[in-house]
């Protein structure tokens, strides 16, 4: 095959989007409205723990940053979905893709970094209590979330780098809501055996971020069990109970993502993973932070009922 043929591909078609007048409106509208309530869900934590000095501890500045990065990350993927539904070309550019690709994953990386970071905080705070403001102190904090960002950012440079150098040479059909990694590969007009290998380092950096987790909540639940009084172990398991929800949502669906190696599944089945921790996870992510710690609906009902917000919310 020669050079020609091999750079011949610009464009990427996402092929199983349905068409306008095949009722695409009826996914355009739910997850538009999904997109609005993580954008503005997430905005409103994030403002909510930097503007109450009550929630100026390590605990609420790791949600502030969580919620941060599950805004640019849901607006790497979603408004080009969005795009998709109501747009003759379903098409993006192989640019695009690529940028697509290494924004979604960097901070997908960065917030799994985060989540390993909450789970360490709350090991400190109930397993060494009497040393958790000497261990989390505000330049440690800064210093991890920091570390986190720009750890997820570098790390999926060499791969995005690897991928722009392979031949496109035709087919172009993306059959994925989103340009991904395994969907994109399949299109290489090259040996991608070297994909192993990146699957390889994913499953390592996923099931490292479980494992440390995972230990962190057992050692917590330990802890909290052998708590005599009632109602001081209900207030730390009302701690973590967030925490862990959030954690099997995110690692749950990425597991089913992107620990199968080589097994197929079916592709209705394969957009419905992708959908849930792509979409579904972010959206869930405001509401059971809100709903189910005190301290944060009360920090977002004084921004809500703040002065400037009286007249549209009758506070």
């Amino acid at each position: 095959m020669n050079q020609e043929n091999q750079t011949m591909v610009t464009l990427f078609h996402f092929s199983d989007f349905p068409q306008l007048e095949n009722g695409s409106l009826l996914f355009f509208i739910p997850l538009l409205f999904i997109y609005i309530f993580i954008i503005v869900g997430n905005f409103i934590i994030f403002f909510a723990v930097r503007l109450d000095k009550r929630l100026h501890n390590p605990m609420y500045n790791f949600i502030s940053i969580f919620s941060f990065l599950e805004i640019w990350y849901t607006t790497a993927t979603i408004p080009k979905m969005l795009s998709n539904l109501v747009s003759k070309r379903k098409t993006i550019s192989f640019t695009g893709c690529l940028l697509q690709m290494y924004f979604f994953h960097s901070l997908g990386v960065s917030e799994g970094l985060v989540l390993t970071l909450m789970a360490i905080d709350r090991y400190v705070a109930i397993c060494n209590p009497l040393r958790y403001a000497i261990i989390m102190t505000p330049q440690l904090c800064i210093q991890l979330s920091t570390a986190s960002c720009i750890f997820g950012f570098v790390m999926l440079l060499p791969e995005i780098v690897w991928i722009s150098t392979l031949p496109f040479c035709g087919p172009n059909q993306i059959h994925q809501l989103f340009c991904d990694f395994e969907p994109v590969l399949r299109l290489a007009c090259a040996d991608t055996s070297m994909i192993l290998v990146e699957d390889v380092i994913h499953a390592i950096s996923i099931l490292t971020s479980v494992s440390i987790i995972t230990l962190s909540y057992l050692k917590i639940i330990t802890v909290i069990l052998k708590i005599p009084s009632g109602e001081s172990r209900q207030k730390a398991f009302s701690t973590c109970a967030a925490h862990i929800t959030i954690f099997l949502m995110f690692f749950g669906s990425v597991a089913f993502m992107y620990l199968r190696f080589s097994i197929t599944v079916p592709p209705l089945l394969d957009k419905a993973f992708a959908l849930m921790f792509a979409v579904l996870a972010p959206f869930f992510n405001p509401i059971i932070y809100s709903l189910r710690n005190k301290d944060m609906k009360e920090a977002i009902k004084k921004i809500l009922c703040s002065q400037k917000m009286s007249n549209v919310f009758g506070c």
